[in-house]
């Protein structure tokens, strides 16, 4: 089983909801296409034209930030307490 992250902008939090979508604008050397589409259904990759992009702006503080520090693993043992305490509720 793999650990899903928890996706979030860095700076301030705000989540992307499903229907969030980012326009593919010149801003990056090869971006450009103008794809409108969800950056994180495709871990940074425009559908369009095959950009991966290593930044990525966020819908409600209007910053960018490293397209990876979006995405927040929950640590090991974050996991092992749920499922401790999951165990322990059916008990």
């Amino acid at each position: 089983m793999t650990d899903q992250p928890h996706i979030h902008c860095p700076l301030c939090l705000w989540e992307p909801k499903a229907e969030s979508r980012w326009i593919c604008a010149p801003g990056e050397p090869g971006s450009g296409c103008r794809t409108s589409w969800h950056t994180f259904w495709t871990a940074g990759c425009c559908p369009g034209c095959g950009h991966f992009w290593t930044m990525t702006a966020c819908h409600a503080c209007k910053k960018s930030s490293p397209h990876e520090s979006w995405y927040h693993f929950p640590e090991k043992d974050d996991i092992r307490k749920d499922v401790e305490e999951e165990v322990g509720a059916t008990a």
